[in-house]
């Protein structure tokens, strides 16, 4: 790899060039992630080369020498909620401008990775395979996936059990088997979901919708008991308890309340299935707090973000 498309660029006339390169359009959960990079004119990185090519090893390496040697540089991210609003193509615009916008110097041109540049704020030149042609695109191929790497790491500590520190979010088979079990988090991306097929997803988006409910309820200082216990008579979402209070808790995620409110499902059958259920946990543990039924209504339509959460105490 050389610096041929930057020294036609700059026998032009043009004076600052960046290279800006994207990671994460793909993954199922997480946000996906922007570099620019400028490079002193000429400068050799050994190893320098399109990051999907080289071992976590070598990206760890070069990611320190890219930092240590750049001119400047810019590391920026779309969040999941913005990928689902927005779509990933204009979530990764989003993603590369605020890149681009963040060096502290502003480019004369972008070289970016890719076929199209409608969405980029900043003059700006596509170069398909970009990341195999560019020193400076490669630089920041290298930049924006170590950064991504490490954030997935560190939401694998909150989230245990999807592995992210493995498959960074990819929709691997380990990963698609845990949202079978565990159903998405609060950052999985809910449009992405829907490729896993429409009755999976219908679970999956009831499983988010609890896990929403979960987090704003810790949030609200309440502990985790339980989540989907199940009897012959039915199930209970999820059990929490304050200083006062052991809530059976049923949760509605709905797209839109245009039709009805969430709680409006939570009928008189459904109330006596709950209340039976509950009982027959009471009598399998033992407990001095007041039992208390609560519905946590959820309005969350693909289109939009962040959901609507809406915590009715003493439901019935």
């Amino acid at each position: 790899m050389n610096w041929e498309i930057e020294r036609g660029l700059l026998a032009d006339g043009r004076k600052l060039i960046c290279g800006v390169d994207e990671a994460g359009r793909g993954p199922l959960a997480g946000p996906v992630f922007a570099a620019a990079v400028i490079l002193p004119f000429g400068i050799h990185i050994s190893g320098l080369n399109d990051s999907k090519l080289l071992s976590e090893k070598m990206r760890e390496q070069l990611y320190d020498e890219i930092i240590e040697k750049a001119s400047g540089y810019s590391i920026a991210s779309a969040g999941h909620e913005e990928i689902d609003r927005l779509n990933i193509l204009n979530a990764t615009y989003l993603a590369m401008n605020r890149a681009i916008e963040g060096l502290a110097s502003a480019p004369d041109l972008a070289l970016i990775d890719g076929n199209r540049n409608s969405g980029i704020r900043c003059e700006s030149r596509f170069i398909i395979g970009g990341d195999g042609k560019s020193v400076q695109i490669a630089a920041a191929s290298i930049l924006a996936k170590v950064s991504r790497d490490r954030y997935m790491v560190d939401l694998a500590q909150k989230y245990p059990q999807y592995g992210f520190e493995r498959h960074k979010g990819y929709g691997t088979k380990q990963h698609r088997e845990m949202l079978q079990i565990h159903g998405p988090s609060e950052i999985h991306r809910l449009t992405f979901l829907k490729k896993i097929g429409a009755g999976a997803n219908a679970n999956l988006r009831g499983k988010w919708g609890e896990a929403l409910a979960l987090d704003f309820l810790l949030k609200k200082k309440y502990t985790a008991v339980s989540t989907g216990y199940r009897s012959r008579h039915g199930e209970i979402d999820l059990i929490v308890e304050n200083s006062e209070f052991l809530v059976f808790v049923e949760v509605k995620l709905r797209k839109n309340a245009n039709f009805a409110h969430a709680r409006e499902y939570v009928g008189k059958a459904k109330q006596e299935k709950l209340r039976v259920t509950a009982e027959i946990w009471l009598a399998e543990h033992e407990t001095q707090l007041q039992p208390r039924f609560d519905v946590i209504e959820i309005y969350a339509a693909y289109e939009y973000a962040p959901p609507e959460i809406i915590h009715i105490e003493n439901a019935f």
